[in-house]
């Protein structure tokens, strides 16, 4: 089988970046006021933040925490697998309590985190669900204790 394609990466322009940037500041910051601060109208900044989006180059959201919400908790799992990495990740990755999920290289395979409601649906996730992929070989669990940090404002480089 030929390896996967990988599409290649955008380049973006200098005025990309600066709307990326802006809106990692404030992803609800009016686009007239983006216009302003990068020198393009309302409708140029609207058209440039829907074609980023469709790109898959950024997405707008808003960011909780989970513990807030009802869900008492979190943990990072680390898995190692035997045989096919991606299609283990894929399954794990069709969890809806997977809110996180790399392929990694070193000591696990995958590392994916989960948000439950409670340590009964953590348990039921991790033993019922990832551990009876039949290509799992052991999981690791990192419960979180308290979420100390948590930004997605790395910039655009």
């Amino acid at each position: 089988m030929a390896p996967r394609e990988r599409p290649a990466a955008a380049v973006l322009d200098d005025v990309s970046k600066a709307i990326i940037e802006q809106l990692q500041q404030d992803g609800r910051r009016p686009y007239a006021s983006i216009g302003k601060a990068v020198g393009l109208s309302e409708a140029a900044v609207r058209q440039r933040v829907q074609r980023l989006q469709e790109a898959g180059i950024m997405q707008i959201v808003a960011v909780t925490d989970p513990m807030q919400l009802g869900f008492s908790r979190a943990a990072m799992i680390g898995v190692r697998v035997e045989g096919d990495v991606e299609a283990v990740a894929g399954l794990i990755e069709a969890m809806a309590e997977v809110d996180y999920l790399v392929i990694c290289a070193g000591t696990y395979d995958i590392l994916a985190e989960i948000v439950a409601e409670d340590d009964d649906h953590l348990l039921d996730v991790i033993n019922r669900r990832i551990r009876a992929i039949p290509s799992v070989k052991s999981t690791e669990t990192f419960v979180y204790l308290k979420l100390r940090k948590q930004i997605y404002s790395w910039g655009t480089r």
